[in-house]
């Protein structure tokens, strides 16, 4: 019987040990590899490769996909530096959260954090999207481990101490990797959930144009 495709990721962990420019400069995408349908284990789905789509940031990222003809869905593979359903890498969205927690006040924080001209109500707007998700993060992280953060105050800045890595949002994905499709947004690849809790069954990546010939 196939698995409910309801509760079936369409973002999946792909662990590269790359940062954002040795990814793009090797292409490192080309590499990426899933070797069989989330769907469909057992195979006959008619699963293949399906190009590729494109994150802005950084530029010229590109990230692997898969598409099921007979689940009507298509897979890919995120690396670990990146986001999951947010723009940019990782690392820039923790380096907005530490500096809110060392600055005397968000509004101060974001001030200094965007310089393109936009007013502060809308730089202070930015910084809360990225700091309210991680801030949830962070408190499930304590506790989901606890043989690495007992104790641990749940601050990007605590967390880097306790952890002695300069990054702990993407150290965090090889930490609870078994946990990923549980956690939310930057970090996890949780499904979107309707009010009430339901996950967006309809929730699914944009297929894009047929792939261009020579993408593999």
């Amino acid at each position: 019987m196939d698995a409910d495709a309801g509760l079936i990721p369409v973002q999946l962990r792909f662990k590269t040990g790359l940062t954002g420019a040795d990814y793009v400069t090797r292409e490192a995408w080309r590499e990426a590899r899933l070797l069989c349908c989330p769907l469909h284990p057992r195979g006959g789905c008619g699963f293949a490769r399906h190009g590729t789509y494109e994150r802005k940031i950084p530029a010229g990222t590109l990230i692997a996909r898969w598409y099921c003809p007979q689940g009507h869905r298509t897979f890919s593979l995120l690396p670990d530096h990146l986001a999951a359903r947010f723009p940019g890498p990782l690392s820039e969205i923790e380096r907005v959260v530490a500096t809110v927690e060392q600055a005397r006040s968000l509004e101060a924080a974001a001030d200094a954090l965007r310089s393109d001209p936009v007013t502060l109500a809308s730089a202070v707007r930015w910084v809360r999207r990225r700091v309210a998700p991680v801030r949830s993060l962070l408190t499930v992280l304590v506790g989901l481990l606890p043989q690495f953060l007992l104790g641990c105050a749940p601050t990007i800045c605590a967390l880097r101490g306790r952890l002695s890595c300069p990054q702990v949002l993407t150290f965090s994905r090889e930490l609870a990797q078994a946990q990923l499709q549980a956690l939310a947004y930057p970090l996890g690849f949780q499904p979107h959930l309707h009010a009430g809790g339901e996950r967006n069954r309809c929730f699914q990546q944009c297929m894009g144009p047929d792939p261009p010939r020579g993408i593999r």
